[in-house]
């Protein structure tokens, strides 16, 4: 695994136990579709959240946000139409969110920011 791939797995890992910290319980990773990929899939009794991560090596403030764009955000929303539709069994939720989590690390892989938008889109 390259470095890239390897600091994107830690940034969704670390996203995960954000979430779990929060109360949420992670239902799904890394769910694949023919559109791509979502990230993060949690619950937390009320509130399903579809989470998109950003991971990046911080050479400049708001780097992990510069990736998040209407074409992506799109994606998104269209991978977590998939999901529902999908996961039989799933739970019942009052609200549906679309959450991004955006994670930097300083060139010698140290975590600097963990930075959660609700609702992001």
């Amino acid at each position: 695994m390259d470095s890239r791939h390897h600091l994107g797995h830690v940034g969704e890992r670390l996203a995960a136990e954000h979430l779990e910290r929060l109360g949420f319980d992670v239902l799904d990773r890394n769910y694949r579709t023919r559109y791509g990929e979502l990230d993060l899939v949690a619950f937390d009794g009320d509130t399903l959240v579809f989470c998109e991560v950003k991971t990046r090596r911080a050479r400049r403030p708001g780097a992990p946000w510069d990736a998040l764009n209407d074409r992506k955000r799109t994606r998104v929303r269209r991978l977590g139409a998939s999901w529902l539709t999908e996961r039989p069994g799933r739970p019942y939720a009052r609200e549906l969110r679309f959450d991004a989590i955006g994670v930097s690390f300083d060139a010698t892989g140290h975590l600097i920011s963990l930075d959660h938008l609700e609702g992001a889109f």
